[in-house]
């Protein structure tokens, strides 16, 4: 995944039926709960509320309804988990905002990774990433098994299934990896040192030529919540879905 981001956006889809919409868990359940109730309703792409922890605790969310009128997702309507428009919200942010979501559902925002985990451990999901670049090109990468751990196991990643739609497959690299902020990091520096919070997997290794000695560290092949960059810049691999490089230049 080498694309400039211009648009990243990270989403669910239902993969199993759903059974009780009384209380909307996605932005499937909310179309789902539309339809029935109201004759020919439309249910255009925007902000919905849905309930993952129950009646108490309701959440704005961005939903993808595949509305043909904008040819996006025909196939499902999704739930966006994460999206980055135009920079104008840090996602360098402490563990208990990644917990419990941060942003405006409205424009750019994480849904939370408590969220996540009660949606994914309810009902079977997959997840798609979507990416713009500056000049208009995407691209996508699609998993058709997508589910988080609990926060005691914090949000451990599992993920699989995956179906290429031109970005490339960059996330077998942190699969099964605990999640990291800069103030809560089982790597021990990739979340501060690459500008965000997401499933680092740091990667150690020595090499040694005649004249040199190198040492090379990876953290990450994808890094969607780093830092939002508008121009080339030498740092790449604090960027959203910079390459991985050398640790004393680029990390």
């Amino acid at each position: 995944m080498l694309l400039l981001l211009l648009v990243a956006v990270t989403s669910l889809v239902h993969s199993a039926p759903v059974t009780n919409v009384s209380l909307p868990l996605d932005c499937e359940d909310v179309y789902t709960l539309k339809t029935s109730t109201m004759k020919n309703a439309s249910v255009p792409n925007g902000v919905y509320t849905i309930y993952p922890a129950g009646p108490n605790k309701p959440v704005k969310v961005f939903c993808d309804m595949g509305c043909e009128e904008d040819d996006n997702h025909q196939d499902g309507k999704w739930t966006v988990i994460q999206r980055r428009i135009d920079g104008n919200v840090s996602f360098y942010q402490p563990w208990k905002d990644y917990k419990n979501g941060f942003g405006d559902a409205s424009g750019e925002y994480w849904l939370g990774l408590e969220n996540m985990f009660l949606m994914t451990n309810t009902e079977k999901y997959q997840l798609r990433v979507d990416m713009e670049d500056f000049e208009r090109g995407s691209a996508y990468a699609l998993y058709t098994t997508f589910f988080i751990g609990s926060e005691s196991n914090s949000y451990t990643l599992n993920i699989g299934g995956y179906i290429n739609g031109g970005a490339g497959d960059s996330l077998f690299y942190v699969n099964g990896r605990p999640f990291s902020t800069f103030d809560k990091d089982p790597t021990g520096y990739c979340a501060d040192t690459n500008g965000g919070g997401f499933w680092y997997n740091y990667y150690y290794w020595y090499y040694y030529s005649y004249y040199n000695y190198y040492n090379y560290g990876y953290c990450h092949i994808a890094n969607p919540n780093g830092l939002y960059k508008l121009n080339n810049v030498n740092a790449v691999s604090t960027g959203s879905f910079g390459k991985p490089g050398k640790v004393a230049t680029t990390l």
